[in-house]
């Protein structure tokens, strides 16, 4: 069999403006967007980085925390879906209140849209939990496994005892901690102090276990495997962002005219002599990434502002004894040497509409009343006339308790000429009761002057005093005489 001609192939991979692969994949040349490419995050130091752990490190501790706080004898933060009661320390938020629910997210979305504006996606650096949680895996991982080559030679490695339980050791690690994350979760929806002892002694209810095991599940699977793939596939948050970035955003950028060309040299050499810039092509901005890109190549949605770059290049700016900043917090207008705008009409929108909304926040939550009052009228019967000759209205009034104690009530009407009421003005409720009461209103047809009267039922704490604000609760209704 004659030999085969050989055809000339041309690699066309794109391997960047320098030539070089992406140290961090785990084939070189592999496209860094499969999900199958692994990326070996190296281990950085640095002043943004200690912030950034000090910050992961003071939301951590409050999240753990929180559900194990006690108030006035109960749990201080939890969300008792079974009886709809949301308690938040000395408040007790009920399902009438839950437009506060939507202002918060209103104000939660406008507070992202203002610091992105301002300072691009430090959240997503900083405070977003897939990247707390991923970087405390990486932790473990790099404890059981080593530094980055470490951990990537192994893998490359057959299977071995070591190499079993290096694996074998992280990942009960991770699997304790998701446990830990699930049971956390969990615990503000059930009261912590029976929640734990009953999971580990197997006598929570089926529903409950499956929500600690769920999220158990997806922080193993979100922090342990997937890591950037949520942040460059699946957050939409990185595909939004764009449309509140402008060149005076603060962001992690590169000081291409400072830095090119890059390339490597001695220390001791004078790279003006040589051509050069200050950047020594080192390539460690692109192995402390944890989303593996590489921030020379400019602004790109997968970065997340977490700083690591900004400090590799800084620790590799002092060793060369050149000037620290090349890669910074900086805006595209100071990168092209022009002025840096803060105040812009678009950050002080998203900053104004903000307020507002936290002030029509603060003002509906001092206004939430301590009991709750509905009405409602017969519709099959508008009214009648009873064996006196009395016009008579019949209504269903539903009392809601709001407070942590029992409470009394006294129930009046106002708008009504000489009335007769049919029915208790006094009950007493039990903290958190609802109890429904029918009652009838009945009046001389002679004191009747239009056809439909407004009128309005007045709810009053027994044990309040009157200046109080909250002492008395009003709602309007009708009482209709003839149609």
């Amino acid at each position: 069999m004659a030999e085969q001609e050989k055809i000339d192939i041309k690699d066309v991979t794109d391997k960047g403006v320098t030539g070089t692969f992406n140290p961090n994949a785990f084939k070189s040349g592999d496209d860094r967007f499969n999900p199958g490419n692994r990326i070996y995050v190296r281990a950085q130091t640095g002043r943004w980085q200690r912030l950034r752990k000090l910050m992961g490190w003071f939301f951590m501790v409050l999240f753990v925390a929180l559900p194990w706080l006690r108030y006035d004898g109960r749990q201080a933060i939890l969300f008792d879906l079974e009886h709809q009661q949301f308690h938040i320390f000395g408040a007790t938020i009920w399902p009438q209140d839950l437009t506060l629910l939507a202002w918060v997210f209103m104000i939660a979305a406008f507070a992202l849209f203002f610091v992105t504006t301002f300072l691009g996606r430090v959240w997503c650096g900083y405070l977003c939990p897939q990247t707390v949680w991923t970087f405390m895996f990486i932790w473990f991982e790099e404890k059981f496994e080593g530094s980055a080559n470490k951990r990537r030679k192994l893998d490359a490695a057959p299977w071995s005892a070591d190499k079993l339980l290096r694996k074998g050791a992280k990942h009960l690690a991770w699997i304790l901690l998701s446990l830990g994350t699930g049971l956390t979760f969990v615990a503000y929806f059930q009261d912590a102090t029976r929640l734990v002892p009953q999971f580990f002694s197997a006598a929570t209810s089926g529903w409950v276990s499956f929500w600690v095991i769920f999220f158990a599940a997806c922080t193993y699977g979100n922090a342990g495997w997937m890591r950037a793939i949520m942040c460059i596939h699946m957050c939409p948050y990185s595909r939004f962002q764009s449309a509140m970035f402008d060149k005076d955003t603060f962001i992690v950028g590169y000081d291409a005219k400072r830095g090119e060309s890059r390339g490597p040299r001695a220390r001791k050499a004078d790279p003006k002599a040589l051509g050069l810039g200050d950047c020594i092509d080192c390539d460690l901005c692109v192995q402390v990434c944890p989303t593996g890109i590489d921030i020379r190549d400019g602004l790109q949605y997968e970065c997340i502002n977490c700083g690591a770059c900004v400090d590799a290049c800084d620790n590799t700016m002092e060793r060369m004894g050149y000037e620290k900043g090349l890669i910074s917090y900086t805006t595209e207008h100071k990168l092209e040497h022009d002025s840096t705008h803060v105040a812009r009409p678009k950050l002080i929108g998203y900053g104004l509409v903000m307020v507002i909304m936290l002030g029509v926040f603060v003002y509906n939550a001092m206004s939430i009343m301590p009991m709750g009052l509905d009405i409602i009228r017969d519709r099959n019967q508008l009214f009648r006339e009873n064996s006196e000759g009395l016009i008579e209205n019949t209504y269903t009034l539903k009392i809601l308790n709001k407070t942590l104690h029992d409470q009394g009530f006294q129930l009046d009407v106002e708008g009504l000429p000489e009335h007769q009421w049919f029915g208790p003005r006094e009950v007493t409720l039990k903290a958190g009761e609802i109890y429904t009461l029918p009652i009838s209103l009945a009046v001389d047809p002679y004191n009747l002057k239009r056809p439909t009267l407004d009128i309005q039922f007045v709810l009053r704490r027994t044990d309040a005093p009157a200046e109080d604000g909250k002492a008395e609760l009003r709602q309007a209704s009708k009482f209709i005489s003839r149609l």
